[in-house]
């Protein structure tokens, strides 16, 4: 029996590996996969491995490796139908008849596939020719290289209402093909079918496999009825169920860990180009369920990034509706809003990779912004407001179709709801769970001499919510937990030194210059140092000084505040010589850990790509040289051969 790829694909969505494999082998979660005995040789240390959202299953053992039928036919020695057949059956899904209905419609399927591929590559030649010069020249303008336009197959859609039709008939392709895939504007009132996307550059849309089944258009022109064009529905394309950037981004995630969903087009491509490859986005509408489906096939916990604006908190808060009847254990969502008035293409380009990474670090948990949206709704500075709020928040709650899920939630809520019935300031302030006492969980009057403590609040203010103090989530994520706004240690020592020790940029001053910093505050103070040396500052307090006097002085203090102990030779009693030779090594080092960072990432990528022995054997290995160059950072200590110290080799 012959089956559609589109049936396949079906089921492989519909089940994962883990739970057929499960059936046979027992797996324990390991991180983002399962982990078992194999069951093609026999072991006593698990080098089985399964992972639900590559879809696939590897046996470093036997070097076995396959997706969910190809596990049926190597455990059981089943047949390719067989194994259809069975995965069907877990699945609830009815085998396909071969009807001639059924073979017409998949030859036309794949007719159209035909047709949308000879359309994307008519457009990208136009958009390499006289007539796409201006396009050219925007995308250009937008950071866009040629390379990025190929890899992501741009194109452009020529000024005229019949460019791609006169190409595609030429080439044989009936008019009513034309039309079925979205490519031309048909109707009772349209006397001649004429080509839908014109004077547009245009991005392919393709499916989880790469093809393409629909084109979105951006107008060259400003006063063009709508500034972005999507193909229509057609057998091929459904927009609520497709995901711009899908088959790219599947394969990133794995090593990535997560996925990103942004707003547009053009923040998919900016942020792809700048190393972020795990990033997909909607089509012009509100994430759907179908679509929230597809991210959590790719990562248990999708970070959704919206623009820093109302809209974007807008769109923000309509996804939490749309998820929370969704939830269930170990997946949910996270949410990262950009700072105001910018977008994820206007951070990257201004601030690079690491400015877009920091905000994706700081992402919020749902519960976190479930919090914010009922607080953003209305006042809460009356007991009936803030009894609405409450009532909100548990209607809200009320949505979550998992029993456990809506159970923890409610912990949460109540948690938070604990603390906003305390007394004293603003409820905006945050969500937080807060220490139970006397009184807690309702209101409190507050006004001078009355219970609950009071704050100072004079007779006839407003009506003022109590104290929010910060969940333990929220404590101890990125945004305000212990690691807020730390700064590296080695690379601080580097700085320091310098600063400390500016005459040693007589001979350092390229190599700090070039040096490969991992936060913008160090950067903004190595510059900082590097104009004020420039400028005179050749001693300690000429330096100090000269930066104290700019916005330098702000970073130098967060500087020397994050200065381990243990870096002694960056301080000022340090001599000269010393300090000059041990910048050396901690500068090599610093290299060297970079670059095994960098090579650790791509390691991991092509792992997600390719599971191999040889590539894991490859991140092991990484990993190795990777903890022996943190270790040798004490060296440094305890040396110094101007100092009576002894230097030992790194």
């Amino acid at each position: 029996m012959r089956f559609t790829p589109n049936f396949l694909d079906d089921l492989r969505d519909r089940i994962p590996v883990s739970e057929v494999v499960g059936r046979s082998v027992k797996l324990k979660r390991q991180g983002r996969e399962y982990a078992g005995l194999s069951p093609f040789n026999a072991e006593k240390t698990p080098s089985f491995f399964v992972n639900d959202q590559k879809g696939f299953y590897h046996c470093f053992s036997s070097g076995k490796h396959g997706d969910v039928f190809k596990f049926l036919m190597e455990t059981e020695g089943v047949s390719f139908p067989e194994a259809v057949e069975r995965v069907a059956e877990i699945a609830g899904v009815p085998m396909p008849k071969e009807t001639p209905e059924e073979q017409q419609r998949q030859q036309a399927r794949a007719g159209l596939v035909e047709i949308m591929e000879m359309a994307a590559k008519f457009f990208e030649s136009e958009l390499q020719g006289r007539a796409g010069a201006a396009a050219r020249g925007y995308l250009g303008g937008r950071g866009l290289s040629p390379a990025t336009q190929a890899a992501f197959r741009m194109g452009y859609a020529p000024n005229d209402r019949s460019a791609l039709k006169s190409h595609l008939r030429k080439a044989g392709v009936p008019i009513g093909d034309m039309v079925e895939a979205g490519l031309l504007v048909s109707g009772d009132d349209v006397p001649e079918p004429f080509d839908r996307f014109r004077d547009r550059i245009i991005f392919p849309i393709q499916d989880g496999r790469g093809r393409v089944i629909a084109f979105g258009g951006r107008a060259m022109q400003s006063d063009a009825p709508a500034k972005y064009l999507n193909s229509p529905e057609t057998p091929l394309f459904h927009k609520g169920a497709t995901l711009f950037n899908h088959h790219r981004a599947r394969a990133a995630a794995h090593p990535a860990g997560t996925v990103v969903a942004v707003e547009g087009y053009v923040d998919v491509i900016a942020l792809a180009a700048a190393g972020i490859a795990h990033v997909v986005a909607p089509l012009g509408t509100a994430l759907t369920a179908e679509q929230m489906e597809l991210l959590w096939k790719m990562a248990p916990e999708p970070i959704l990034c919206f623009d820093g604006d109302k809209a974007g908190r807008r769109a923000g808060f309509r996804a939490i509706e749309t998820a929370l009847p969704l939830l269930a254990p170990g997946r949910s969502l996270r949410f990262a809003f950009l700072p105001e008035g910018q977008d994820p293409d206007d951070l990257v380009r201004a601030e690079g990779r690491e400015a877009v990474e920091a905000v994706l670090g700081r992402a919020a948990p749902l519960v976190e912004v479930l919090w914010s949206k009922e607080l953003e709704a209305s006042p809460t500075d009356t007991p009936e407001r803030a009894a609405a709020f409450e009532t909100r928040l548990k209607a809200a709650l009320a949505a979550i179709r998992d029993e456990t899920v809506r159970r923890h939630y409610q912990t949460a809520i109540e948690g938070r709801l604990a603390g906003f019935g305390r007394a004293g300031g603003d409820a905006r302030r945050g969500g937080g769970g807060g220490n139970r006492g006397p009184g807690a969980g309702r209101f409190i009057p507050n006004a001078r001499g009355g219970r609950g403590g009071g704050n100072g609040r004079r007779p006839g203010a407003p009506f003022d919510a109590l104290p929010i103090t910060a969940s333990a989530t929220l404590r101890q994520s990125p945004l305000v937990g212990p690691g807020a706004g730390r700064l590296p240690g080695r690379e601080v020592a580097l700085v320091l030194a310098v600063v400390n020790h500016p005459q040693m940029l007589g001979d350092l001053a390229e190599p700090f210059a070039e040096l490969d910093l991992s936060t913008r505050d160090l950067d903004r103070l190595r510059r900082a140092a590097l104009d004020a040396y420039a400028h005179g500052a050749t001693t300690r307090e000429a330096m100090r000084d000269a930066l104290s006097a700019t916005d330098g002085g702000a970073l130098l203090a967060r500087a020397d505040a994050a200065l381990l102990s243990s870096n002694w030779w960056v301080g000022p009693d340090a001599d000269p010589r010393d300090a000059e030779t041990a910048w050396r090594h901690a500068a090599a080092l610093h290299i060297k850990v970079r670059a095994l960072h960098r090579e650790l990432r791509s390691a991991e990528q092509d792992f997600g790509r390719d599971f191999t022995d040889d590539n894991f054997r490859r991140i092991v290995e990484i990993q190795r040289q990777l903890s022996a160059a943190e270790g040798s950072e004490a060296s440094i200590e305890n040396f110094g051969g101007a100092s009576g110290r002894t230097v030992r080799s790194m």
